[in-house]
């Protein structure tokens, strides 16, 4: 077998190249340490065809010589399940975190452990009237009462003033998430597009398919999902990841509907719909699919700002803070009713009946909205609690119906389908938001434990380290030396051949 006469030269030449575009990616990984969503790169080595070829005639081949290597392709290190792993932990952690924002706030404002509070407040009001009975005849006691009883309904206006903002800020918080998902597909299916035109032409665009799997990350956060690839075909590499497709999932793991669909190039918009009576959501639009709110079961942060600003389920309004703002109404309401019952049955201290002590702004009973509306008759109080019927008889120094006044606060009532007191049924409201506010918080905790192991995981496999890469740089730098130093070798072999021999006899 005649070995061509560059052959060697040739060999080294391709050792210096594999070695330096090795040295090119280590450099870049070097680079990249501390950028978000990088992913390490490593160079495929493979050996080229060999000398002579196949195709040759076996009796004359004495066997066959390398002819040296070549960069097979620059592939991410990543692993698959890893990042679903991440993903689903994401998820968990996206709603949960969500849940414990929207308790955080609620917890705010529903704080009874100061003065401010409407336990404290209403604490207060008992003891005014309780003071009236000792002193029926004062004026300075039934204005006391008057002022007491205002500071109530100031309590209730103020509590359901505050927890309707926090849940308008939550919608608005609930159509951001929808606009980034919007965006976050936009991204994605532009990703898709760029990778569709260089994947055929036997390339694998690594750097677009880190941001497509940091966008994917985003995208965890905020509704569970599935993601599926399709070959893009043509001259696409075996390791090529092809076009992404992502479907929402529903808490029994089965589709809700294809938001991304990578072969068509397709991104669905995604759109929450709102009742308009009540201004609560009532379904989730995936593209033309569209899902009842309470069939909406994708964890995620957009599921926990649904479930905090409230939806419609068969006609009802459900949610953290509906419900609450629902609960205020119902303790506004009957405690408005039975002190108005007691109140009415008393005398005034001119001996007229007893009218009604609380009343609600734009008259009537209010079938939603009784917390804010809630008030102190008009007459009560530019009376100055004049018109305070804390008699039975009409003498000024009866206290009888004082005694009955002081004696609702603890009374059985009616409230939300349950029979208890005014406080211990707002004690029972607050007791459960606590315990909801501190199960969310554990299920946080538990989360981000849990993603932050997930995270680790994934960064010892797909992270750079400068260590590693530090070791690859010299063992790549030793090899682009030993090549360089074997095209010298060959050079003086050739420069031999061409210059030395022949010259005999000259």
């Amino acid at each position: 077998m005649t070995i061509p006469t560059f052959m060697g030269l040739e060999i080294a030449k391709r050792g210096l190249s594999a070695q330096q575009a090795a040295l090119s990616v280590t450099s870049n990984n070097i680079s990249n340490a501390n950028t978000e969503g990088y992913t390490r790169q490593r160079v495929g080595f493979k050996a080229t065809s060999p000398y002579p070829t196949v195709s040759r005639n076996a009796v004359e081949l004495a066997g066959q010589m390398g002819t040296g290597v070549e960069v097979g392709s620059v592939e991410r290190v990543r692993d698959s399940f890893l990042d679903y792993q991440y993903r689903l932990q994401g998820t968990n952690g996206g709603y949960y975190n969500t849940k414990v924002d929207a308790f955080s706030q609620m917890e705010g404002i529903m704080n009874d452990l100061d003065n401010t509070g409407l336990n404290s407040v209403l604490n207060s009001f008992w003891n005014s009237i309780q003071e009236l009975t000792n002193n029926a005849n004062e004026s300075s006691a039934r204005s006391v009462v008057a002022q007491k009883g205002q500071a109530v309904a100031e309590t209730f206006n103020h509590l359901s003033e505050s927890l309707s903002i926090v849940k308008t800020n939550l919608g608005d918080q609930l159509e951001q998430d929808v606009m980034t998902i919007n965006s976050l597909l936009s991204q994605l299916n532009g990703l898709n597009e760029q990778i569709a035109k260089v994947e055929p032409n036997g390339y694998l665009p690594n750097d677009l398919y880190d941001k497509r799997d940091l966008l994917l990350d985003q995208l965890s956060s905020k509704v569970s999902i599935k993601v599926s690839y399709t070959k893009t075909g043509g001259h696409s590499l075996p390791t090529a990841e092809g076009l992404v497709s992502v479907e929402v999932l529903g808490s029994n793991g089965l589709p809700l509907g294809k938001i991304l669909d990578g072969p068509t190039f397709t991104a669905e918009n995604v759109k929450a719909n709102y009742d308009s009576t009540t201004g609560l959501v009532t379904s989730i639009s995936l593209g033309a699919t569209n899902v009842a709110a309470d069939a909406f079961t994708s964890k995620g942060s957009l599921l926990g700002l649904v479930e905090s600003f409230g939806y419609m389920s068969g006609g009802n309004e459900k949610g953290t803070y509906p419900q609450m703002l629902a609960n205020l109404d119902e303790i506004a309401l009957a405690f408005a009713d039975a002190f108005n019952t007691v109140h009415q049955n008393g005398v005034t201290s001119t001996g007229a009946p007893g009218g009604a002590f609380f009343e609600f702004a734009g008259g009537g009973i209010p079938t939603k909205g009784a917390a804010a509306k809630i008030k102190v008759a008009d007459d009560i109080l530019s009376s100055k609690g004049g018109n305070i019927a804390a008699s039975l008889n009409g003498e000024t120094s009866d206290n009888s119906n004082a005694t009955n006044l002081a004696a609702v606060f603890t009374s059985k009532m009616t409230i939300g389908g349950k029979t208890a007191s005014v406080m211990d049924y707002y004690a029972g409201i607050v007791g459960e938001m606590g315990v909801q506010a501190q199960e969310m918080n554990r299920m946080a905790k538990n989360t981000e434990t849990l993603l932050n192991s997930a995270e680790l995981n994934r960064q010892s496999t797909s992270a750079v380290s400068l260590d590693e890469e530090m070791a690859n740089m010299i063992q790549f730098q030793h090899a682009y030396n030993a090549a360089a130093r074997m095209i010298t070798l060959q050079d003086e072999i050739l420069d031999k051949i061409i210059n030395g021999m022949g010259v005999v006899g000259r």
